[in-house]
């Protein structure tokens, strides 16, 4: 049988490439200011979208270097080198005090920028985690507390977002009051579904629509441990994110400089090259990653039945609702169900990775970043008597897709579009 695994990672590889921030970052930045071009950059590619623009305007548009400044907050492990724009490697998906620094020191510059300068933000998946400014009466174990309890819950990353805006002192647009006297121009690169400007690093430079209202009402939806503080500022109307029509957004743009779909666009058309058909699922999936990869099983199981030579691609971002101790990912959790539900079926092979480089884990830089699964996994399950069912009840898939050797390790990618699933049906 061929090996469909190089196709499957170069699949996955294509769509990584199509959001790297050397690759999309530069055509959109503004011009050189009258002022300083302040950077403040938030996320999984912060650093590298950071590096990027020392390039442009130091390099190519001969910015003297005394009117760049900047800093960019990451995850651990996605550092790269700059000049200019300090580089502060940070905590996710449960923030820790790197992150709670980085933030207070880039809320600061912020409100340094003067009308003659350029706030350039630059916004990628993670931002969310990296950037932690609790509000007034809420401690950082508090804030660390809920992240990890919303982590848990299995809700979208819409509605964790909600959560977080409305206990934070840069979210949900207060980055862009902090710096309102400058020209703010946001560039992001998006890893939500629908490319929702507001939950993308939960929009700390654009309008929000939800409200600490929706916010309550998440809480007790979902049962979130939350001590007294918590609920106090959640009742407290003086940590209502910012609305449109405020000032702060008089001078404020945006604009999505890298979507999933683009890059969901980049994978199909590799597949399409290879020979395949194509179902696409589209971009923007949502719901329970067991639930999910039942749905595509059985399309993948029909197509085998028919004959058909077909590969089965989808974007979006799944969820976990943790009920066991084990370790792993929405991706990994898909995959791990998938391989269940196949049995021993030959002809299927399967991808599932976050572009980020890291599904699920402990936040270290050599987390998995999802699995793969073929008729060799399924020998494999065999031969070491493996439960696909037991393993998925303790949410352990990655001790499953390492006895089997099916790991996707890439490490930090320096971008984050969201999940990308293949099936290959041959």
């Amino acid at each position: 049988m061929i090996d469909r695994r190089p196709l499957l990672r170069a699949i996955f590889d294509a769509a990584i490439a199509a959001a790297h921030p050397d690759v999309v970052l530069a055509r959109h930045l503004p011009p050189t200011p009258k002022g300083r071009v302040i950077c403040l950059a938030a996320g999984k590619g912060a650093a590298a979208m950071a590096a990027a623009a020392e390039r442009h305007y130091l390099d190519e548009l001969g910015l003297p270097p005394s009117r760049l400044t900047g800093i960019a907050t990451t995850r651990h492990g996605h550092g790269v080198p700059t000049r200019r724009i300090r580089v502060v490697e940070a905590g996710h998906p449960v923030p820790d005090e790197a992150g709670l620094k980085g933030a207070a020191d880039s809320l600061l510059l912020a409100q340094e920028a003067r009308p003659d300068d350029l706030l350039l933000v630059l916004l990628s998946g993670g931002g969310s985690a990296n950037w932690i400014a609790p509000v007034q009466g809420v401690s950082f174990a508090q804030k660390q507390q809920l992240n990890r309890a919303l982590l848990r819950s299995g809700a979208p990353i819409g509605e964790v977002n909600t959560v977080r805006k409305h206990l934070s002192r840069i979210k949900g647009g207060r980055l862009a009051r902090a710096g309102r006297l400058a020209e703010i121009v946001t560039l992001a690169i998006s890893d939500v579904p629908h490319d929702d400007a507001s939950a993308i690093a939960s929009g700390p430079t654009v309008p929000d629509p939800t409200t600490l209202s929706d916010a309550r009402a998440l809480v007790a939806r979902y049962g979130l441990p939350v001590d007294d503080a918590v609920r106090a500022a959640l009742d407290d109307p003086a940590n209502e994110s910012c609305k449109p029509g405020d000032p702060a957004f008089a001078r404020a743009h945006f604009e999505l400089i890298a979507r999933p779909r683009a890059s969901l666009d980049a994978a199909i058309k590799l597949a399409r090259d290879a020979g395949y058909a194509i179902i696409d699922l589209g971009a923007d999936l949502e719901g329970e990653a067991r639930s999910v990869a039942a749905d595509h099983a059985r399309l993948a199981l029909q197509a085998r039945a028919e004959g058909k030579r077909l590969a089965i691609l989808s974007g979006g971002e799944l969820t976990v609702t943790v009920r066991g101790q084990g370790r792993g990912g929405p991706n990994q959790e898909y995959a791990l169900a998938l391989a269940g539900l196949l049995g021993d079926t030959s002809g299927i092979s399967a991808l599932a990775a976050d572009t980020d480089g890291a599904d699920g884990g402990a936040g270290s830089a050599t987390d998995p970043a999802g699995a793969m699964i073929d008729s060799t996994t399924f020998e494999k399950v065999k031969s070491l008597g493996l439960d696909t069912r037991a393993c998925l009840a303790d949410n352990d898939a990655t001790t499953f897709f390492t006895a089997t050797g099916d790991l996707v390790l890439t490490g930090p990618t320096l971008t984050n579009v969201n999940d990308i699933r293949v099936i290959l049906v041959d």
